[in-house]
């Protein structure tokens, strides 16, 4: 995976007043894969493959990655993303200080997915 800089957009909040861009605090009784088996997300291996097919299409998946990161997470699949590429995205970007502020507004700009490359 190459991790591209993502750096057009700034690291503070941005506030969207379009509807579908609102970021959801509560976001974790929203995923997809809310009342899913938890365990299916910490697995290792190509199982992460599957774990991560999961949260495509997940409408609170900025949410989830950006709660991950700003927590530091250590294990398991948040957000589209393995802890190993968290843990690349993270030292690519030292100076994200809020990723719930850049990926708000990322989604704000438009982004409909969050990958390492497109946040990286």
């Amino acid at each position: 995976m190459t991790l591209v800089p993502f750096r057009s957009l700034p690291a503070h909040a941005v506030t969207s007043p379009h509807p579908e861009t609102t970021w959801v605090r509560d976001w974790a009784a929203q995923g997809q894969c809310a009342g899913q088996d938890p365990d299916a997300l910490f697995v290792q291996g190509k199982e992460q493959r599957l774990a991560k097919a999961m949260c495509k299409g997940c409408p609170v998946v900025a949410e989830c990655l950006a709660d991950a990161l700003d927590n530091r997470t250590p294990f398991g699949v948040w957000g589209g993303m393995t802890e190993r590429e968290r843990r690349a995205l993270l030292r690519a970007r030292p100076d994200v200080t809020d990723w719930a502020a850049l990926l708000q507004a990322m989604r704000a700009a438009g982004a409909t997915e969050f990958s390492a490359s497109q946040v990286g």
